[in-house]
């Protein structure tokens, strides 16, 4: 019974348990790639990521690196995410084909990760900015081409076919191969400057931490730098030389660059026992030579096979080996016969059948084996959730350190903006107290002045006193006549001293009024005016106080008198105490006197003081004034100087303006040149204040430097004659300016400055910029030689089909018509071809001078730049060809309908004239520019007449055939009577009368309409007028004779109407 019992049991250890193994590989891949990608600044194990690329394979794809990949946090260690970069790129290297598919399906989170170390200062933060760009650069070329395989091991023949025969597809891949190449030299770069930087040793484990993943880099550059000499030489194979040099100079940066990595990378201890460095050639390979590329050898990376023996770091790093089914299969096959040999011996050899045993043994088998397989996949659809719960984990853990970051950023701008705010806040505070400052002082300055106000009154009653006091002298002095000498004297002596007080007060009251202004200017002063003030003040005081001392003197006087008087009443003998007592009166008003000339002499000598003060201030303030104005006439002139630099500066050649700005530019100098002459006139009557003057030449010199430098760009797309005046003027301008300062810097020639001449060249400078205006409707500056081709060739055309269709005409009309009319279209068809055939000899001609004048006359410059220069010209040009195709069109319509007898023969000999008029501007217009002693002028002209004499064969043919085919009635009048003939005279005249008013009707029109054809085409009717040598029409009004002069017909202008031509853009 037990051996039965144990029965199911060897059955079921027989077979293989998928779960147990699903759950041991998942367990090795764990364990490999927790040991691969730490936070160690140690190179990775090769073992680790040999087992999770073998991984790869035995799941075909990279489910589950990734899986566990997302777990580990990335954005919390620098080192953790550059070993994860490096184990990725070996696994997009090495692993399976569909491991590509599996990392592109997480391209968004590589991307997150290398935005969120770039923007942190960390070295390895920065090394994995670069290492991710540099998967997802590598992930989108290979899904994108995946033809080439992830590790680049790619045949010629693989890379052929990804290019295919399209030139703009090989165009785009060696773009993209470019693009791929600098990806990979940026992370090799980066790198070793940082080990340079550090002076780490590839021996360290940092160092070598940081060199591991180059190794991968290496054999990337090898293949890419094959790839890039391939598909150059392709594209040297099918395109010009000149469109691939962006390519070439690309090329080269990255030659260099990779031959520098591969040396220094040969140098390094590290990389000699893991792998062997190709060299590259000492010269990049020679495209413009297809016989270079036999000399091209492919760089051949070689890893050695033999590696290190790697110890076993951890007791739990056993590794696991690899399945082997050979000896699995032996092994049960071994195992096999002993299990059959124990159920024989127990049950007996099976008896050719199965029992009802062996029938439930095969159905418990059956369940179990669909138990397992939903066990499994209950077991995956766990593990996705799981998986897809960590990606959601570490999505949001993503996210939140992308939401810590931004506060932190948030926290740092909150901080920034409350520093300015305390800075505007301190600039405000100081504003205010610098304001009330300002208030104070002005303030104390009028409470001084209404001080100095009130003494002045004081002074004034003080002086009226006195003078009253002198009346009441002079009566004394009358009644004692005793006392009359001295008394006059007293009163001498008191006029004087009136007469100085005043003058003192009047110069007082001028030197307080040049002190208001000056206070008003010079409030920086202040402090020391207030001092002076004080010290007159103190003057005034002491002033007051000694006429005080003279009205008590006064006083004592006046009572003295009346006593005397008193005294003279009463007692005249008591004459000679009186005269004692003026004797002593007259000594005291003696010293009185002296004493007063001492402080009038002090005072004297502080207002000379003063004055002289005064003088230093003024002559100071004059000369900084001057100062400061020659300063700006420094700057300005230097200012001229740079933009008369720039018009002979090479650089400055390919600078263009429009005609427009320019006369803005001339408007606005102008204006700044009358403010220039008011502030100078200004400055020549108060020199103290020069600010008009300072300003007036700073906004002109800015003015004219950009006047200077636009008339220059104006004149490299004007005509050659308007070019060489504007230029002229220009520099004109310039001189005038410099001389204008020049004066202005000399104090004795400052009174004759004079800007008129400065606006005599502007104003010039201003009608060139008006006269250089488009008129009309124009051709854009970049389209105008391509246009030129394009007519010449469009003209050629239609004098082709021109001449086709003349042929068709001729066959036409022999088929329809005989005799004398089958002559008559001979005859004018055959003219109308040879006119045709005068033309195209015409065209050719004028291309060839074309060629000629724009090769002789372009100089360093390309065509492109000599039709823009010339660009009236070259308009000139492209109007005249216009209306030689639409002449040779409108030809070939009216023959047709003449051969048709649909038409008019007038209309074909218009059309004839019409072809001259426009073949003699194409000629006009092409020997403008050529020389006149070339050969194909010459030739040019021969062709002209040839046209003419061919135009006036098409006129006669017509003429003549017209007069042929016209039958002209016999006029018979014999049978009418005089009535009769009186009534047909009277409607003949009324109908002759019609006709002239209709004639003269449509000269009028013609007129006009020649008027507004010159108006569109830009020339004056002025112009037009004197160069025909006529008048308006107006002017001559037609008369209403019977048979009235035939005018003449005006001249076309000199730039005809150009149909359908885009406008010219204005350009600065």
């Amino acid at each position: 019974m037990n051996s039965i019992k144990r029965v199911p049991t060897r059955l079921k250890s027989g077979r293989t348990d998928l779960g147990a193994e699903r759950e041991h590989f998942d367990k090795q891949q764990l364990n490999s790639i927790s040991k691969a990608i730490t936070s160690a600044e140690t190179p990775v194990k090769e073992k680790h990521v040999r087992r999770i690329i073998l991984g790869t394979h035995r799941e075909k794809g990279a489910y589950t690196f990734w899986s566990y990949a997302l777990g580990f946090p990335l954005a919390s260690s620098s080192i953790l995410s550059w070993k994860f970069c490096h184990v990725l790129h070996k696994v997009l290297r090495d692993g399976h084909r569909n491991v590509l598919q599996d990392c592109m399906r997480h391209h968004s989170s590589l991307v997150e990760i290398g935005k969120l170390w770039s923007n942190l200062h960390d070295k390895y933060g920065q090394l994995v900015a670069l290492y991710t760009k540099l998967l997802c650069t590598k992930m989108e070329f290979h899904v994108k081409h995946p033809e080439i395989p992830p590790n680049l091991e790619a045949t010629d023949e693989v890379l052929e076919r990804t290019a295919g025969t399209d030139i703009n597809n090989v165009f785009q891949l060696t773009v993209e191969v470019f693009d791929y190449l600098d990806a990979e030299l940026r992370l090799a770069e980066t790198v070793i400057r940082q080990l340079n930087t550090s002076i780490a040793i590839s021996t360290l484990t940092s160092g070598q931490c940081r060199l591991a993943p180059l190794i991968q880099v290496i054999q990337d550059c090898s293949h890419l730098y094959h790839f890039t000499v391939k598909l150059l030489f392709k594209l040297h194979a099918c395109l010009p030389a000149d469109t691939l040099q962006g390519h070439r100079d690309r090329f080269h940066d990255q030659f260099h660059s990779l031959k520098t990595f591969f040396n220094k990378a040969r140098d390094m201890l590290y990389f000699k026992r893991l792998i062997q460095i190709p060299k590259l050639p000492d010269s990049p390979p020679n495209f413009l030579h297809a016989a270079s590329l036999a000399k091209h050898v492919k760089p051949v990376v070689v890893i050695p096979d033999e590696y290190e023996p790697e110890q076993q770091e951890d007791d739990d790093d056993d590794p696991e080996p690899l399945i082997e089914i050979s000896e699995a299969s032996t092994a049960s096959i071994q195992a096999q016969p002993q299990q059959l040999d124990i159920f024989d011996q127990t049950f007996g050899p099976p008896n050719g059948g199965l029992n009802d045993r062996d029938l439930q043994i095969e159905s418990l088998k059956l369940d179990l084996e669909s138990l397992r397989a939903e066990l499994g996949r209950v077991k995956a659809e766990a593990q996705r959730y799981i998986t897809q719960l960590k990606s959601q984990i570490n999505s949001l853990e993503a996210e939140l350190e992308e939401q810590r970051a931004q506060k932190q950023h948030a926290l740092v701008e909150n901080e920034q903006l409350r520093m300015e705010l305390e800075a505007t806040r301190r600039r405000n505070a100081e504003h205010e107290s610098s304001q009330a400052f300002f208030i104070e002082a002005e303030k104390k300055a009028q409470a001084t002045e209404q001080r100095y106000n009130k003494m002045k009154e004081k002074h004034t009653e003080l002086v009226a006193s006195h003078a009253e006091l002198l009346r009441k002298s002079a009566d004394t002095v009358k009644m004692l006549s005793a006392t009359q000498q001295t008394q006059e004297e007293v009163e001498r002596t008191k006029q004087q001293l009136s007469f100085e007080v005043d003058r003192i007060k009047q110069e007082a009251d001028t030197k307080l009024e040049e002190q208001k202004f000056e206070m008003e200017k010079l409030k920086r002063q202040l402090e020391e005016k207030m001092a002076e003030m004080m010290r007159i003040k103190g003057t005034l005081q002491s002033s007051e106080k000694t006429t005080e001392q003279m009205n008590s003197s006064v006083t004592a006087l006046q009572a003295e008198k009346e006593r005397l008087m008193r005294s003279v009443s009463e007692k005249e003998a008591e004459l000679s105490c009186l005269r004692q007592a003026a004797q002593v009166q007259q000594s005291s008003l003696q010293q009185e006197r002296e004493r007063n000339s001492r402080e009038l002499g002090e005072l004297q000598g502080k207002l000379q003081e003063k004055s002289s003060q005064e003088e230093q201030l003024k002559q100071k303030l004059l000369e900084e004034q001057f100062a400061l104005l020659q300063g700006t006439v420094t700057e300005a002139e230097n200012i001229i100087q740079d933009a008369v630099a720039k018009l002979d500066d090479p650089l400055h050649i390919r600078c263009t303006s429009s005609p427009d700005y320019l006369v803005s530019r001339a408007e606005a100098t102008l204006g700044s040149v009358d403010k220039m002459k008011k502030g100078h006139a200004d400055y020549l009557s108060n020199m103290r204040d020069a600010g008009g003057l300072l300003r007036a030449l700073t906004q002109f010199s800015h003015l004219a430097a950009d006047t200077i430098i636009n008339g220059s760009a104006t004149a490299h797309m004007a005509p050659t004659d308007h070019a060489d005046r504007l230029t002229e003027n220009c520099r004109g301008c310039a001189t005038q300016s410099l001389q204008f300062f020049r004066d202005l810097k000399s104090k004795t020639t400052l009174p004759r400055a004079d800007p008129a001449s400065i606006r005599v060249i502007v104003q010039k400078i201003l009608h060139l910029g008006q006269e250089l205006r488009p008129k009309g409707m124009d051709i854009r500056q970049d389209e105008l030689g391509d246009l030129v081709e394009k007519e010449m060739a469009a003209t050629s055309a239609a004098i082709e089909e021109a001449v086709r269709r003349i042929d068709e005409m001729m066959n036409q009309a022999r088929k329809d018509t005989s005799g004398i009319k089958l002559e008559v279209n001979e005859r004018i068809l055959n003219s109308c071809t040879d006119l045709m055939k005068a033309i195209r000899m015409l065209i050719i001609a004028s291309t060839d001078l074309q060629k000629e004048i724009v090769e002789s006359g372009k100089g360093a410059a390309t065509i492109q730049e000599f039709y823009v220069r010339n660009s009236r010209w070259t308009e000139g040009l492209i109007s005249a060809a216009k209306a030689v195709g639409w002449g040779a069109t409108e030809m070939v319509e009216s023959a047709d309908k003449v051969v048709l007898h649909t038409g008019k023969y007038e209309e074909l000999i218009v059309c004839s004239h019409e072809i001259a008029a426009s073949t003699a501007q194409l000629v006009a217009a092409s020997k403008v520019k050529a020389d006149r002693n070339s050969k194909k002028l010459s030739v040019l002209q021969q062709a002209s007449r040839h046209v003419n004499e061919m135009a006036a064969n098409v006129v006669g043919s017509t003429r003549t055939g017209q007069e042929h085919l016209e039958e002209k009635e016999t006029m018979d009048f014999s049978g009418m009577s005089v009535i009769k003939l009186r009534k047909e005279e009277m409607e003949s005249q009324v109908k002759l009368l019609e006709l002239e008013s209709q004639l003269e009707n449509e000269r009028l029109r013609l007129g006009e309409l020649r008027k507004k054809h010159y108006e569109l085409a830009g020339v004056p009717l002025e112009q037009v007028s004197e160069g025909n040598g006529e008048t308006s029409l107006l002017a001559n009004p037609v008369s209403m004779s019977p048979k009235p002069s035939k005018p003449a017909l005006l001249k076309k202008p000199a730039l005809a109407q150009k149909p359908n031509v885009y406008s010219k853009t204005t350009f600065k």
